[in-house]
């Protein structure tokens, strides 16, 4: 049941468990469902998130509605359960909602709904240096939903992933990417090339060895998903070098809790400057959502400025700072693989820390192309596929 009459969303809301009953009471209507759970709603809640066409405009499915424009004590003149198991609140005034009881018992926030909804949250996957890396094909992504579903779904919960027969053209990045949406522009461009040059603005584009980072920690909103596309590889050494920074940060929480402390409130400021730009962005190393889960690592040390806290705190951030880079260089959490032409990691930026060891640009030519799209996108295009 999912009658658009009842549900402004563009989701679908399968019914898990009808209404029996609902029941009047002082400031909410209660609900009991099928299974005998028990649901409050407070009348304002309930009004406000009214679905009529008074209330949410049916096109964008966005509320018109502000419940500042309601009575703070507005409550219902009837309450019944119609033949096809909605709930119809007929409001002081008129006003009349009518709620589906998939789409109600999908945003119920009991206890037990609550947490209900929590539990059924994707999980991140943690991985330490076996991890059996999931692998794609690129004309599967390019031609098939469901694989590419199942890629975009990687990426949101382990975080690494490598596509193969991938064209070895220039520019082939481009296509692939916008599977999941545009590409996000930096200094660097759209497409950028990873290339040994004498008048590099970037580390990435000499042959040292680049230690584990995150790219662009200098901006307010570090890019969520990284490409890095090989067009050709010839040249001795050169592998590239993952942790799974959320990893990293888990096993400092549980090893060291006063070091992850520091790194979660001590802020960084981050620098990246050339002739002609100069980003800069003070943020702890080590982000943590409302629930205190780790949402983002922020680390690049070739592109931080002098640590800047109080004289107390100082001894305390270096030694969580060099407790963090002592992990990342453990063996039992780095991934070590050589990219061959036609091969491309695809990894989330803001999670998945990565390195490259040096290589002898004398000894053959190596050449990647890489580029950046938001996080959000990635999220965003796995909902619309799962409808």
């Amino acid at each position: 049941m999912n009658t658009a009459a009842a549900v402004a969303d563009f989701r679908r809301y399968p019914l898990v468990q009808a209404l029996t009953a609902a029941t009047p009471l002082a400031d909410r209507v209660q609900v009991t469902w099928a299974d005998g759970r028990v649901s409050p709603f407070h009348h304002q809640w309930l009004r406000d998130n009214c679905p009529c066409p008074q209330c949410v405009y049916s096109v964008t499915r966005e509320q018109v509605l502000e419940i500042v424009d309601v009575p703070e004590d507005v409550g219902p003149c009837e309450i019944s359960i119609d033949d096809a198991g909605h709930l119809c609140v007929v409001w002081q005034g008129g006003h009349q909602s009518l709620f589906d009881p998939g789409w109600l018992r999908a945003h119920a926030y009991d206890d037990h709904s609550r947490a209900e909804r929590l539990a059924n949250k994707p999980r991140r996957q943690l991985w330490q240096h076996d991890l059996k890396l999931p692998v794609f094909e690129y004309q599967a992504l390019m031609v098939d939903t469901d694989a590419l579903l199942q890629w975009l779904l990687a990426l949101r919960d382990i975080g690494l992933t490598q596509v193969r027969g991938v064209p070895t053209e220039p520019g082939s990045l481009k296509q692939i990417a916008q599977r999941i949406s545009f590409i996000r522009e930096s200094n660097f461009g759209v497409l950028f090339n990873v290339q040994s040059k004498a008048d590099a603005d970037s580390n990435a584009y000499t042959a040292f060895n680049l230690p584990l980072h995150s790219d662009l920690p200098t901006r307010e909103l570090q890019p969520g998903l990284q490409f890095l596309h090989c067009l050709v590889n010839d040249a001795d050494g050169g592998e590239s070098i993952f942790v799974d920074g959320f990893a990293i940060a888990e096993a400092l929480r549980q090893e060291d809790c006063e070091a992850f402390d520091a790194l979660c409130q001590i802020p960084v400021e981050f620098r990246n400057k050339d002739r002609h730009s100069d980003y800069r962005c003070l943020a702890p190393i080590i982000a943590l959502d409302a629930l205190g889960q780790v949402t983002e690592i922020r680390m690049a040390n070739f592109l931080r400025g002098p640590f800047d806290t109080s004289v107390e705190q100082m001894p305390r951030f270096y030694r969580a700072y060099r407790r963090f880079i002592a992990l990342t260089r453990e063996p039992r959490f780095r991934l070590v693989q050589r990219l061959e032409p036609g091969q491309l990691w695809c990894f989330d930026n803001r999670r998945t820390l990565h390195a490259r060891n040096a290589f002898d640009p004398n000894s053959g030519a190596r050449h990647f192309q890489g580029c950046y799209v938001d996080r959000d996108e990635l999220l965003s295009r796995i909902l619309v596929l799962q409808r």
